[in-house]
């Protein structure tokens, strides 16, 4: 439960630190540049300003560097909505009925939908975390392997649900991306798939294939098109446009509820991140609509779905990191460094002796939140305008972009080569009607299904009777069935019987 004096020392503490207070505006303005920009993601941007921590007491360095992290989970939407190139990992469900509405001429109302599910799912992830900060601890410690495998095939079902209309080309474009993901080294330690080239053994880079297969192949299919948006009147910035989204995703409040709990509980569990949070969101308000037909065509709640699943999973990842030291993902890895660098060591001791401090973190990310919506409305108003750019403009520009942001990822020469090879592989895949989307899920959770499933293996060794012992893994299986099994037979109950 709440501590409540030490919520009054939280208060005191933060009104008695501007510092804390100083960085929290640019902390959100480089994670919206870093999270917009293809290639340069929050875990970079923190990287790049952890020196400056250095200087800094821990509270405003921490403060400093979840604001990064909060503006970057709204900054990787922009391009994903307006360019179908995901800003991040934790983007790529966003560019299912982001692009389409962009397309369309609705960018203005995704834009807004994607900054309200932004800003009240990193709300309602702290919120989370304020009430249950020693509960989510607990029950992260109860998930192992066989967990962490169900959710694994939980978030590889999106694969049938993006794919009703063919089914067999989404399963095989599903399997295709398995295949890629699981490339390199297994957790055997048997190499596969490299063609004996030492730059395939850490497998294949997963943000420049997205980038190919949803960017690049994208322009590819755009050649023959001058914009974006081919009706010039659909083309401006309009703030009445923005507000539409902002209301319509308000209008779905059960959607952004499930969304943030999806993001809490996946973005607890070290390792698996937001990407997976985003997907499973998005796969189950699909599959729980009452008309999934519009889902990938540009349906507004998917957007809604997988932004507020994104955001909210800062705040589960949070919790990982104060009371257990372990980073949840990428970003709360340089966040642990920043721990070190200050002498704390995150744990039950540190929350128990510095609930002050922990109080003031939740606190202060509740306010970056709602400071987040005023800087990202302006952000969007200004993003917007890119679809006034004409195609000979703006696809040079996004191959650049790509292609420098590939290479500062890997490194290396790994990183074009990837955007190069997987947008000819996206570009054949659009053509002959194969879902692009459906590779990037088996490219993103293919290699996690198979590392957990083996680990099991060694776990049980062989033995089913071995999940019985299970019991979170066997209510995660239940409610992968369930969720499957729901539109199967919603959709048989609407079939009118045939006389």
């Amino acid at each position: 439960m709440i501590d409540f004096p030490a919520v009054l020392d939280a208060f005191a503490l933060l009104s008695s630190s501007p510092e804390a207070w100083a960085v929290v505006i640019p902390g959100l303005l480089i994670g919206l540049v870093f999270g917009a920009v293809p290639g340069l993601s929050v875990p970079i941007a923190m990287a790049v300003v952890m020196p400056i921590t250095f200087y800094m007491d821990f509270l405003p360095a921490i403060l400093f560097l979840t604001a990064i992290f909060t503006g970057g989970g709204f900054g990787g939407a922009v391009p994903a909505i307006l360019m179908k190139i995901p800003g991040t990992s934790a983007a790529v469900a966003t560019t299912f009925d982001g692009y389409p509405m962009a397309r369309s001429g609705r960018h203005n109302e995704a834009l807004g939908a994607a900054l309200a599910a932004s800003t009240i799912g990193a709300a309602t992830g702290y919120l989370l975390l304020l009430f249950l900060i020693d509960p989510i601890a607990g029950w992260v410690l109860r998930l192992g392997p066989p967990e962490m495998l169900v959710v694994a095939l939980w978030g590889l079902t999106l694969i049938a649900a993006l794919s009703e209309q063919a089914f067999a080309k989404g399963l095989l474009a599903g399997l295709v991306g398995v295949l890629i993901g699981t490339i390199g080294m297994s957790s055997r330690g048997f190499i596969r798939g490299t063609f004996d080239s030492i730059y395939l053994l850490d497998g294949v880079p997963p943000v420049p294939a997205l980038m190919g297969l949803f960017a690049l192949s994208e322009l590819f299919m755009l050649a023959q098109r001058s914009f974006i948006v081919g009706d010039e009147r659909l083309r401006h910035a309009r703030l009445s446009g923005i507000m539409a989204g902002v209301r319509a995703t308000l209008a779905g409040p059960f959607i952004l509820l499930r969304g943030a709990l999806i993001g809490v509980a996946v973005g607890a569990v070290p390792g698996v991140g937001s990407s997976v949070a985003n997907l499973l969101s998005y796969a189950e308000t699909r599959r729980q609509a009452r008309d999934p037909e519009g889902f990938g065509k540009g349906d507004i709640r998917g957007v809604t779905a997988a932004e507020a699943a994104n955001s909210s999973s800062e705040g589960g990842s949070m919790a990982t990191l104060l009371v257990l030291g372990l980073p949840g993902g990428a970003a709360t890895a340089v966040m642990l460094a920043a721990f070190n660098i200050h002498d704390v060591t995150g744990g039950p001791r540190f929350v128990a002796e510095n609930k002050d401090i922990v109080y003031s973190i939740i606190f202060a990310n509740l306010v970056q939140a709602v400071l987040l919506l005023g800087l990202g409305l302006g952000f969007v108003f200004v993003a917007a305008r890119i679809v006034k750019a004409p195609l000979r403009v703006l696809a040079p520009s996004v191959i650049v972009l790509a292609v420098m942001g590939s290479y500062a990822l890997t490194g290396s020469m790994v990183g074009p080569v990837t955007v190069a090879g997987a947008a000819v592989i996206g570009f054949f895949m659009r053509r002959y009607g194969y879902p692009t989307a459906a590779t990037v899920v088996g490219i993103l959770l293919g290699g996690m299904a198979e590392g957990e499933a083996l680990r099991t293996y060694q776990l049980s060794g062989g033995d089913a009777a071995f999940l019985l012992t299970r019991p979170i893994a066997i209510a995660f299986f239940v409610l992968l069935l369930l969720s499957v099994a729901y539109p199967v037979v919603k959709k048989q109950r609407r079939v009118p019987p045939v006389r």
